[in-house]
């Protein structure tokens, strides 16, 4: 990957990471060559590329805004939109969609731990800080988004352009499922198994950052299954409670 690509990349993901939105202007153009350690001559070319794109637009004496380009905006309503009533309609589509996260997920982290730059362990870095941070505060909404991130900055890190443009696309449907997996994951022993994505999440970082391949394929595969089989009792043990709650008027009225 060229550097003004590397850097038109960097550029992108700071703008997903402020979540800043179509019509909201950058940072002044020092202030953003400064934060991400280049040059303003490097950062005006990769403003030039995603403008190119359709993601942002300069205007003379204005700045620089951001902007979504109608072919992006479209491919993402049609594949994903038609996803999220089934996700709010059937809960059972959560493993679906960690079955995706497998598939995607396991090859993203095998390349991170090969590939990663600089730049991208400390996004990975600051991605799994800032977890750190909201669960100590047990902000839900914000961890979840936190985590979210964090396995996002490690596919970015892969450099795999259309295995990161899939991700991207799937992030706000992967927020949805990560928010409601960990509110049904920590409802009978939140400490516990906090910790244990606490370390999986440390495990998966340290392998990226020491570039192990493996090692970072195993843990992300157990991370996964470990979610997967703590959803499996979550919904094993909300149906007990329900079949319980149907129980119970009949046993009253026996007494």
């Amino acid at each position: 990957m060229r550097i003004s690509d590397q850097i038109a990349e960097q550029l992108h993901t700071l703008i997903q990471q402020r979540q800043l939105q179509p019509g909201q202007r950058l940072p002044a153009e020092r202030q953003l060559a400064e934060e991400l350690g280049v040059s303003r001559t490097a950062l005006r070319e990769a403003i030039q590329k995603l403008s190119s794109r359709g993601l942002l637009e300069s205007r003379v004496g204005a700045g620089t805004f951001v902007q979504t380009p109608p072919s992006q905006h479209n491919w993402h309503e049609q594949v994903i939109s038609p996803l999220v009533p089934l996700m709010r309609d059937d809960p059972q589509y959560r493993y679906d969609v960690l079955e995706t996260r497998q598939s995607l997920e396991v090859s993203t982290a095998w390349h991170a731990a090969q590939r990663a730059t600089a730049q991208d362990k400390t996004r990975i870095q600051r991605s799994f800080d800032a977890l750190l941070h909201y669960q100590h505060l047990q902000d839900t909404e914000a961890s979840a988004h936190a985590d979210a991130q964090f396995h996002l900055a490690i596919a970015e890190a892969s450099h795999n352009a259309v295995i990161v443009q899939v991700m991207r696309s799937l992030f706000e449907l992967m927020l949805n499922t990560v928010a409601e997996n960990r509110r049904l994951m920590f409802v009978h022993d939140n400490t516990k198994v906090l910790e244990q994505l606490t370390q999986q999440h440390y495990q998966l970082m340290q392998a990226i950052l020491n570039g192990e391949p493996e090692q970072a394929r195993s843990v992300i595969s157990d991370h996964l299954n470990f979610v997967h089989d703590k959803l499996t009792q979550a919904d094993a043990d909300t149906a007990r409670l329900q079949r319980l709650g149907r129980l119970s008027p009949s046993v009253a009225t026996s007494s």
